[in-house]
């Protein structure tokens, strides 16, 4: 995949750039290039290019976990309560399910 599609604003290129830039900010420098992504653009396939032209360059640059984690697996969603955690069955008074 060619760099300006895997990286269309050039966002992962400047965190390289960016000298003692923290963990927290590439984060949120990743979050915002995920939103940048064109639609129909293979995430994972960007990512792997990403980090064979930058990673290999930049050993222990703070950037290369965050994308390495990008390539792992999407946490399972879990519900998280809310209204329809607390509502109560009106026969019995236990939760509704």
């Amino acid at each position: 995949m060619e760099l300006k599609v895997a990286d269309p604003k050039g966002l992962v290129r400047e965190s390289y750039a960016i000298e003692g830039i923290t963990g927290g900010e590439c984060r949120s420098i990743f979050l915002d290039w995920a939103l940048s992504l064109a639609p129909g653009t293979d995430t994972a396939e960007a990512l792997r290019a990403l980090l064979a032209t930058y990673a290999a360059v930049h050993p222990g640059h703070p950037m290369n976990p965050v994308l390495e984690a990008g390539l792992g697996a999407a946490p399972q969603a879990m519900r998280r309560g809310g209204r329809m955690g607390r509502s109560v069955r009106p026969q019995d008074g236990r939760r509704a399910d």
